[in-house]
């Protein structure tokens, strides 16, 4: 049985059912690490003794007739960039002197044990997710499986590359400017940020630290079923997070299957102010079109944003920093002074955006907020009219990886400047408003590089994106067969 072909749920249900055990599973994934891992780059390091000794646990308590949970036994990856599982380390993304002990577990990897699945090793990601590809001067970057040498997209790239290529079921992502639905979309996967106070964050000693944008734990699965699912366990209040809602349990994997007919869709290529290559435009018009085969209309929407693109990118580069700034400046007042002592481990962009906000002024940060309370006006309005909003992920296809682990998007497309670390991505407007969004595979390019189509729904309607996602992968089923059956040298 190839278990790499199967979703999390499917496979979950055969431990359950016990037509294959967890240790079974655990084994056979950890061949496949070992044989295809090296030529893409997505796991940082395994954990396979842990795994094991989990997936003996599991095998008593399936002895014993107990239902394990719809990811009984499914192996999992863990994004290392920030604490996922308690006593495991983690990097920052593959900045050496910051390598540290995971002090608690995250509300992704609490959900995914919760029902029954096994971390099996850390993915890649770039330094402090700084970036929409992976690459770092640690661990060198992670390629898309679909066409190895090609970027994986960031900053949850590992976990995105691990699922694409079998070697996971499930990667978790965090996303603060699209870091899940940017490595989903070069890879071919389902990637889905929830909306702001769906899960919740605990975060401290600033409770507002994932806020300034809005920074969310999630899933990168090969199914909409099993974000589905991974959300129902993830989603619930906790009111130590200030934005957590109090919303009712909700069962995802069922809302997910409400029907579109009727629904109003807008499509935009480009926001009104991005440029977009060509093929890109092409293929993710022609799955937009799909939803009209659900009885939803399609119809072109136009934005009137008052900045170009290239500004509200270094909005982005900007903003970002609130957190990593202030961040360093403590730790140089406890001794460790990583832009004076440590710089050759991060690249001179971090530290380029860090030194620029540290040197705004107070009516600097005004007009940042202000150029975000555009942002949410703009788009605000849009959803006065649709229920969805749909465009292209990224401006442009996977990029070459570089050999000097700083692998950029790109500077330049169609003759007009693109800020390279996020500009070329539609995705970091939902991170400034809050709005759920996924990224579904659109297609491939005529080179077989996937591209993918981003769904963005209502504040608080996460259940709208996934309805809407679910019902394109009934239409439109995408395969994995080109990753899963490439050969390794």
């Amino acid at each position: 049985m190839k278990l790499e072909t199967l979703s999390a749920v499917e496979l979950g249900r055969l431990v359950n059912q016990k037509e294959v055990s967890p240790t079974e599973v655990i084994s056979y994934f950890k061949d496949r690490i070992e044989k295809r891992n090296p030529s893409i780059n997505a796991f940082t390091y395994t954990k396979f003794e842990d795994a094991f000794k989990e997936a003996e646990k599991l095998e008593e308590r399936l002895a014993k007739n107990e239902d394990c949970g719809p990811f009984a036994g499914v192996p999992i990856g863990l994004k290392d960039f920030l604490p996922s599982k308690k006593g495991w380390t983690n990097s920052h993304g593959g900045v050496k002197s910051l390598i540290a002990e995971d002090p608690e577990d995250s509300e992704f990897y609490k959900a995914a044990n919760k029902a029954g699945a096994i971390a099996i090793g850390k993915t890649n990601a770039p330094a402090f997710a700084f970036r929409g590809t992976t690459d770092n001067k640690m661990y060198g970057p992670t390629s898309t499986p679909f066409k190895p040498g090609y970027n994986s997209g960031g900053s949850s790239g590992g976990s995105a590359a691990a699922v694409a290529d079998g070697l996971i079921l499930i990667g978790e992502g965090s996303d603060g400017g699209g870091s899940i639905r940017i490595p989903s979309s070069w890879c071919g996967c389902f990637g889905f940020k929830n909306s702001i106070g769906t899960v919740p964050q605990v975060n401290r000693p600033d409770a507002w630290t994932a806020s300034h944008p809005y920074c969310f734990n999630g899933a990168i699965t090969k199914s909409v079923e099993d974000t589905a699912v991974m959300l129902s366990y993830m989603a619930y209040y906790n009111p130590r997070d200030p934005h957590s809602f109090p919303f009712a349990k909700r069962d995802f994997s069922e809302l997910m299957k409400r029907p579109l007919k009727g629904w109003r869709i807008g499509y935009t290529d480009d926001f009104g102010i991005f440029t977009v290559d060509e093929e890109v435009k092409q293929i993710v018009r022609n799955a937009a079109m799909k939803f009209k085969e659900a009885g939803a209309s399609v119809e072109p929407v136009t934005f009137n944003f008052r900045h170009t693109a290239y500004e509200y990118a270094e909005l982005w580069c900007t903003s970002i920093c609130f957190d990593t700034a202030t961040d360093m400046e403590a730790w140089k007042k406890n001794g460790f002074d990583l832009k004076k002592d440590h710089r050759d481990e991060v690249c001179e962009e971090f530290f380029y955006w860090n030194d620029r906000l540290i040197n705004s002024s107070l009516l600097d940060i005004r007009a940042l907020n202000e150029m975000r309370t555009e942002i949410l006006d703009v788009q605000e309005s849009v959803f006065e009219h649709y229920d969805l909003i749909l465009s292209p992920v990224t401006i442009c296809r996977p990029v070459r990886n570089t050999d000097d682990f700083n692998t950029l998007g790109p500077t330049e497309l169609n003759g007009v400047k693109i800020e390279p670390l996020i500009g070329y991505c539609e995705t970091f407007f939902e991170n400034f408003t809050g709005n759920p969004a996924a990224s579904i595979p659109a297609g491939l390019t005529k080179d077989g590089l996937p591209v993918g189509l981003q769904i963005v729904g209502r504040k608080f309607r996460d259940e709208d994106v996934l309805a809407a996602s679910y019902t394109y992968e009934q239409i439109n089923p995408w395969s994995y067969d080109i990753p899963l059956n490439r050969e390794i040298d």
